[in-house]
């Protein structure tokens, strides 16, 4: 039969179909779990009492790689991160589990991040729990809050991934680690800490404060 005449029967017996609609992907931030705690005011006094949380993507001939960062808003520094070939809210909790064993007491610390389905997982959120820590998520398309990881990411983009073609995760892995922990902490400068770097940065204002104490 041809689709015009079954069109023509089912108009006479007035039988219509129904198309459902499709559902778009990743357009929509989720509902917050958390309010938001710092409204657009991302400093910090001293560390870990504020840091902020995001997720990057970038591709190797493997498929692509995400990595999950977390930085501490007193000195820039990267305090947790975690890499991995799947975006799910495992990546934001390690990264979170990483950032607690590196800098110890972190009660009543403010992670603030985004939207994103995995820091609004109930995995994240009991992570949170568990270590004392509040939790804040700012608000759809916040400039600020992105700027405020872009400071990170921008760099890390320019001179670890665009910087060649990626043919595994793993080299790509390696480049990554190797860029925040030899460069990005100990070698590159940065104008908002007097030209220190972040590792120098906490040297210099923490012992201040130790010796006062």
């Amino acid at each position: 039969m041809a689709d015009r005449t079954a069109w023509r029967i089912c108009r006479d017996i007035r039988w219509w179909s129904v198309f459902g609609k499709k559902r778009g992907k990743g357009k929509k931030a989720g509902p917050p779990v958390h309010d938001d705690l710092v409204r657009r005011d991302l400093s910090a006094t001293c560390a870990n009492r504020l840091w902020l949380a995001d997720i990057t993507e970038h591709a190797t001939g493997e498929g692509k790689l995400y990595l999950c960062a977390i930085k501490d808003a007193f000195s820039n520094r990267i305090v947790g991160y975690s890499i991995d070939e799947r975006m799910k809210s495992r990546l934001a909790v390690t990264a979170l589990e990483n950032a607690v064993a590196r800098r110890g007491n972190v009660d009543g610390c403010i992670l603030h991040s985004d939207r994103g389905s995995q820091f609004r997982s109930r995995k994240f959120v009991r992570a949170l729990d568990r270590h004392r820590m509040a939790g804040s998520i700012g608000r759809v398309g916040a400039a600020g809050d992105n700027a405020a990881m872009e400071s990170f990411f921008s760099p890390l983009q320019k001179n670890v991934l665009d910087r060649r073609v990626w043919a595994t995760r793993e080299e790509l892995r390696i480049a990554i680690v190797t860029w925040i922990e030899r460069t990005y902490h100990r070698r590159r400068r940065q104008a908002s800490l007097s030209r220190l770097t972040p590792i120098e940065f906490e040297t210099v204002m923490t012992a201040p404060a130790l010796q006062a104490a």
